[in-house]
């Protein structure tokens, strides 16, 4: 093996995501550098009609509670990641999840339908330490493999698992770790540096901006209404448990919360207007219940919603704007980690969501920020 063929092998034995010069890493560049006040690129045929028939549009609904604090940080840390050579992204997320102890939280993938993945991680794990090390490569590259076919048809929660279950087996030895005394360069330090200073819920976002558009799926694509999406099973009707929210009396947020605690998506889309637009942490906004319903099975099973207070007024045109605040558990990071996120609700007169923002909070405090400017 030469010189140079051995530090690319060196390089890629360890758990950890490559800066993919892809059609995915694109979309995750372009996904994650927005915020809740971007214009959100949203159709101009629909801009157009909202235009035309009222003055509310997802446009202006995304100003509303306008002083709601974003964690900007977590955009700006996963553009930072994606700077990094390939050699430091590996090594800095070894790191994270073997070096920094408790500062990074554990993760709890027992709960995150890690049996989906159980095939793939025993077939790595009889692999030689070169053929280990291309597996994670073809991944984090996009390439067409069995793997790779695999691993994009996981929920996002199963991938968190999956890259934390193969760290566990490189500290176990069974698969190839980081060459020892590898340095990172100065940027990936002021990276990890960054990371170790994110509450949980911002650190876990990060992690999930790395992992989540990996693998091959040839037919991606960026519109959700035209992605297929793996079903789910709604919890059972006794299983399920009532949301109160101090200060929120409508029943259209109320009910939109119940149904996402119990994986019941259908119901819960059918809360939107039909052109309604759900915005998540960093994303533009996904418009219309087809697509709508497409994220939320790909993206929300397993999380806890537990809003703690709101606030509701009158908008122009009879809508209503609400604003809710609380957290979110992940199966990833358990039960004792919360994400602080703000729910910002445009209700239409007839009491549909006409547009809800996700937000991931710049901090706690933010929890207590119910102003509407």
């Amino acid at each position: 093996m030469t010189q140079l063929s051995l530090k690319i092998h060196n390089s890629f034995k360890i758990f950890t995501f490559k800066n993919v010069k892809s059609k995915n890493s694109e979309t995750l560049h372009n996904l994650i550098k927005g915020d809740k006040g971007s214009l959100a690129q949203v159709p101009k045929q629909h801009r157009e009609s909202q235009n035309n028939h009222m003055a509310v549009s997802i446009q202006s609904a995304q100003s509303i509670f306008s002083s709601t604090e974003i964690a900007s940080v977590v955009p700006a840390t996963t553009e930072s990641f994606y700077k990094l050579t390939v050699e430091d992204q590996l090594a800095l997320l070894w790191f994270a999840y073997t070096e920094m102890g408790n500062t990074i939280t554990a993760a709890a993938p027992g709960v995150a339908s890690m049996a989906l993945v159980e095939g793939i991680l025993s077939e790595i794990k009889q692999m030689t330490p070169e053929a280990q090390s291309k597996a994670m490569y073809d991944l984090a590259s996009n390439a067409d493999t069995s793997i790779g076919r695999i691993y994009t048809s996981l929920r996002v929660n199963t991938k968190l698992g999956f890259w934390y279950e193969l760290g566990q087996l490189m500290k176990q030895g069974l698969v190839a770790p980081i060459p020892a005394g590898y340095q990172m360069s100065p940027e990936a330090v002021a990276v990890l540096e960054t990371i170790k200073r994110l509450d949980p819920g911002q650190q876990i976002t990060v992690l999930r901006n790395t992992v989540v558009n990996m693998g091959y799926d040839p037919d991606f694509s960026v519109d959700y209404a035209k992605r297929s999406a793996p079903r789910s099973t709604p919890k059972a009707i006794e299983e399920r448990v009532k949301t109160t929210i101090e200060g929120i009396s409508e029943q259209t947020v109320l009910s939109y919360i119940d149904c996402m605690n119990a994986f019941d998506f259908t119901p819960a889309v059918g809360l939107f207007a039909e052109e309604g637009a759900l915005q998540p942490p960093f994303q533009k906004p996904i418009v219309g219940r087809e697509a709508i319903l497409n994220y939320m099975r790909e993206e929300c099973v397993g999380l806890k919603m537990m809003p703690q207070q709101g606030v509701s007024e009158p908008a122009e045109d009879g809508y209503r704007q609400v604003k809710v605040t609380g957290k979110v558990e992940t199966p990833w990071f358990g039960s004792n980690v919360g994400m602080n996120i703000a729910w910002r609700f445009l209700l239409d007169p007839q009491g549909k969501i006409f547009f809800v923002a996700i937000d991931l909070l710049a901090s706690p405090k933010e929890l207590l920020n119910l102003i509407r400017k």
